[in-house]
């Protein structure tokens, strides 16, 4: 791990993410990149022109000063920091310019949508989720020191998910950590049978490269809840997690809202750090 992207707002929720990307760079000797993103009007930002507005120039001189103020931390010292501000038409720009810094990980905070909000707008962290090509780690609370003994992997264990889980394992593996494998069955078309669910996670094993899969799958815990978010959450503090996994299809307009979103949906409602992976 070289490089953590963390998006901040200067708020109080944005500090927590950079203060758990602190304590991961300091762990792997990584640097962090701070970018603050202004959305402005669209009138002010044409494509026929790169001269500065005075709006763009106010806002970058704030930004540049609040800069200074929350880079100024004792957390922060001895790390490599380096900020930047960026104007910004939609969040999958976030994604655009974590592939120019070759990004290794994106830290962000979110305290969660409800209600209306949830249903039609969701939050900035699920928009970034549902965009990232790259892992996303998401801080909910104040973290002191960040750090993981034991996470949990939670899987439809489809062939899709091969490659997620074998990055995930390498994502636990730097930090030394123990990690969980969860299946959730839930009522309704989506049901497994036993015989079912051990064929299932043998094909997967057996794609994932295990000599005997059998010894994986016997891993697994097997979790029935009435959907497939109330599982993972209740198996993560069932255990006492430090982290939730969970792959995304980073699924957009009418899809994500016919279909909706498992690790949108984690993310949101755990108070647990999760981090998403693209499938």
């Amino acid at each position: 791990m070289k490089t953590i992207l963390v998006p901040t707002d200067f708020s109080p929720h944005s500090e927590n993410a950079l203060r758990a990307a602190a304590s991961i760079a300091k762990k792997k000797n990584a640097q962090i990149m701070v970018v603050h993103m202004i959305g402005l009007e669209s009138g002010l930002l044409t494509s026929n022109t790169d001269l500065p507005t005075e709006a763009s120039v106010f806002y970058v001189k704030l930004a540049e000063k609040r800069f200074s103020e929350l880079l100024d931390q004792v957390y922060l010292k001895d790390i490599q920091v380096k900020s930047m501000v960026k104007k910004y038409r939609n969040f999958s720009e976030i994604n655009t310019l974590a592939a120019e810094l070759e990004t290794d990980l994106i830290v962000m905070s979110s305290h969660g949508a409800s209600g209306i909000e949830e249903l039609f707008l969701g939050s900035n962290t699920e928009k970034v989720i549902r965009t990232s090509e790259i892992p996303v780690l998401v801080i909910k609370q104040f973290v002191a020191d960040f750090d993981i003994d034991l996470g949990v992997f939670a899987s439809d264990f489809s062939s899709e998910a091969v490659s997620v889980y074998i990055e995930a394992k390498q994502f636990f593996d730097l930090f030394q950590a123990t990690m969980k494998t969860v299946y959730v069955n839930i009522p309704g078309r989506n049901f497994k049978t036993s015989s079912e669910i051990d064929k299932l996670l043998y094909d997967f094993f057996e794609e994932a490269g295990y000599e005997n899969p059998s010894e994986a799958v016997s891993q697994v815990s097997i979790v029935s809840d009435k959907t497939v978010e109330q599982g993972v959450l209740a198996y993560s503090d069932l255990i006492d997690s430090d982290v939730i996994v969970v792959p995304t299809h980073g699924r957009r307009g009418l899809s994500h809202l016919l279909r909706g979103s498992i690790s949108e949906d984690v993310a949101n409602h755990s108070h647990k750090p999760v981090l998403t992976m693209k499938l």
